[in-house]
């Protein structure tokens, strides 16, 4: 029996480093024995079936075979589509009344905990906010990801440290849902 999952690599294609053609992405996943291989974006998202269903060998072996061909260290989750479908259904943000650019996941590798973030002011990033969700947070941000002071400071080490953590926007939330289902 194989699942559909989805790969999202973190940092890969943005401001010139850590250059990452889909195309190869494709070929290397291909070559590690996964099927009906798809890339989205130039950002680091990939769709393959598999029958192994172990998520964090699956991303384990990816971030490894990157390493191996292009001599950079890749960080990188594996999300199957049920648990993406739930993220989706589970958002605590209006979602359909918003702009894509406004909602934001950050995936994690592991599960997080509110005391990860206590030390955040989050009444003074208001109308900014976030929410946890399961292995994943969700960000509204007004005026975007790149303007938000709170995704400055949920990005931080000593937020992230001992995660793997990578954001999407909205448009690539759902995205990625239909493209595994």
């Amino acid at each position: 029996m194989t699942t559909t999952y989805a790969a999202l690599l973190r940092g890969i294609n943005v401001g010139g480093s850590k250059k990452l053609p889909m195309a190869e992405l494709r070929t290397l996943l291909t070559g590690l024995g996964h099927d009906d291989v798809r890339t989205h974006l130039q950002s680091g998202q990939a769709v393959f079936t598999a029958s192994q269903g172990d998520e964090a060998i699956l991303a384990g072996e990816l971030s490894a075979a990157i390493e191996k061909r292009f001599g950079f260290p890749v960080d990188v989750i594996v999300r199957d589509h049920a648990y993406l479908t739930a993220v989706a259904d589970a958002c605590p943000f209006p979602a359909a009344e918003l702009e894509a650019k406004q909602l934001h996941v950050t995936y994690f590798s592991a599960p997080v905990d509110a005391e990860r973030f206590a030390g955040i002011d989050t009444a003074a990033r208001l109308p900014e906010e976030f929410r946890l969700g399961d292995r994943c947070l969700y960000l509204y941000a007004p005026d975007g990801l790149g303007r938000s002071k709170l995704g400055e400071e949920l990005a931080r080490p000593r937020v992230t440290e001992g995660l793997v953590a990578t954001t999407r926007n909205w448009n690539t939330v759902r995205r990625l849902v239909e493209l595994t289902g």
